[in-house]
């Protein structure tokens, strides 16, 4: 369910929005985090035939923190923050290869 969707639900009730259940939504996060999300996904993938996913390539990564106006006692928070995505991203790459070659080795 998306803010709006509560919102709206909310408002056919007759009820006032909790605001703790309220789901959130990107423009309630600030600049800097949009930012980051935003360079993650700019960053490329690094994708081997037989490994899968193994991580962004941090290349362009000086670019997009002056492209997207990081200030430079920020940088480490959006590295860190990039790092974290990017360790989620892998774990979920390797279990769903994990999960095809158990499948395969079932057949």
């Amino acid at each position: 369910m998306t803010k709006d969707q509560y919102l709206e639900m909310m408002e056919q009730m007759g009820e006032d929005p909790d605001w703790e259940k309220c789901p959130e939504d990107w423009n309630d996060f600030p600049e800097l985090t949009l930012n980051t999300v935003n360079i993650f996904h700019s960053l490329g993938d690094r994708i081997f035939p037989d490994v899968g996913y193994v991580g962004k390539d941090y290349t362009n990564f000086k670019f997009l923190l002056h492209r997207y106006g990081v200030e430079e006692h920020n940088e480490e928070y959006v590295l860190e923050t990039i790092l974290w995505l990017d360790s989620r991203a892998i774990e979920a790459s390797q279990k769903r290869i994990k999960a095809e070659r158990d499948k395969i080795k079932r057949r």
